[in-house]
């Protein structure tokens, strides 16, 4: 039995009321968080600050959870379990696929981490947090003074100051966002999914006692099929948001083009690259297979460093799952939006072999220099 108490609000809209009772209902959960102003300009911070709101007497921690969310029967068990190994953080139970924090997420589950601490500069992930109360307490009084109707943008800023911490990202991800529609306007970023879907019992094992990534140098991510990299301490800078190009974040990485160029000429599977640039264009297969090489060296540079043993996963067939589900979304994520529902499961074993081959060979890369003659 967790100490820790968890309290819980659905935050919801009058036009999901049904959706919202039903996911109530069938998680247990405390009660609706009803947008206070419906007829208003979508604002996802003023029913937000409801659901902060609604904690229960005697709890210790609040669960804010989105009306929108699949999770499993025993969702709040989970959260309290992960609230007494982490009492005092922010948790974060779903981050999205195509987001720097969900290149964040995949990263630590090839790494074979548990959670990862979220990148400072973007918006923190919302659909399914906990906060510790007295922290939901603090970001009430805080969010009420602002002008801003993001909570996601607000809970970011808000954990940025005073040198709080950000985030702890939870990798193996039981909750799942449904439908593309958005009340607060996010409807044109498309299908947005977890980044690595878990079943409860994979995802207890890695959350209850799998280790914590907290660094994560520069950071390989994609959007709207280009490959880009964070580059570390980039949230510090007055270009904290900005979209560095991998070729121009290349002289911070370690590695260098013609280390690629060598990589992309002796490892690259000529049947997937032309399969992959038949559906998706020549630039999307180039752009993607250096991506995920990238994916797999900055994972095994992070199990290397960080990793008990510096082992990269545990060796269970639960471990070798997650790190397949991580996988399985790359693919799909790294697309543009409009592409996205063409996926099917065909194509998405293709993108997913395809990854594999690159973050394989990444996990192999040595730092600047060539390629190793035995892999050419």
């Amino acid at each position: 039995m967790p100490a820790a108490r968890v309290s819980s609000a659905v935050m919801t809209h009058p036009v999901r009321r049904a959706q919202a009772e039903e996911l109530c209902a069938r998680l247990g959960l405390g009660g609706l968080a009803m947008d206070p102003a419906p007829d208003d300009s979508p604002s996802a911070l003023r029913t937000a600050l409801v659901a902060w709101s609604r904690i229960a007497e005697g709890a210790t921690h609040q669960l804010m959870i989105q009306d929108d969310v699949a999770a499993p029967p025993d969702f709040l068990d989970l959260v309290a379990h992960c609230a007494d190994r982490f009492p005092g953080e922010a948790l974060a139970f779903y981050t999205n696929w195509h987001a720097r924090n969900g290149a964040a997420a995949r990263l630590a589950a090839l790494a074979g981490a548990g959670w990862v601490r979220a990148v400072p500069e973007e918006f923190a992930p919302t659909l399914a947090i906990t906060l510790p109360v007295a922290l939901a307490h603090a970001f009430r009084a805080y969010a009420g003074q602002t002008g801003e109707r993001h909570d996601d943008e607000v809970m970011a800023a808000f954990l940025r100051q005073d040198g709080r911490r950000s985030a702890l990202l939870a990798v193996p991800t039981v909750t799942e966002h449904m439908g593309t529609s958005s009340i607060n306007g996010h409807a044109a970023q498309g299908v947005r999914r977890a980044v690595c879907p878990a079943e409860a019992a994979d995802a207890r094992p890695a959350l209850y006692e799998g280790w914590v990534l907290e660094e994560l140098d520069w950071l390989p991510y994609m959007r709207y099929g280009e490959g880009f990299v964070r580059l570390p301490g980039q949230d510090a800078t007055p270009e904290a948001r900005h979209h560095f190009t991998w070729r121009e974040a290349l002289p911070r990485t370690g590695l260098t083009e013609e280390l690629i160029r060598d990589a992309v000429r002796a490892e690259r599977p000529a049947r997937g690259a032309a399969e992959v640039a038949g559906l998706y264009g020549e630039s999307f297969a180039d752009e993607f297979w250096i991506h995920c090489l990238m994916l797999g060296r900055q994972a095994r540079r992070a199990a290397l460093r960080h990793a008990p043993g510096g082992a990269t996963g545990d060796g269970s067939a639960a471990g070798a799952r997650l790190r397949e589900a991580a996988v399985s979304t790359v693919g799909i994520a790294g697309l543009p939006p409009e592409r996205r529902p063409e996926v099917g499961q065909a194509h998405t074993e293709l993108l997913s072999a395809y990854a594999w081959s690159a973050i394989r060979c990444g996990e192999a890369l040595p730092g600047p220099g060539r390629v190793p003659a035995d892999r050419r």
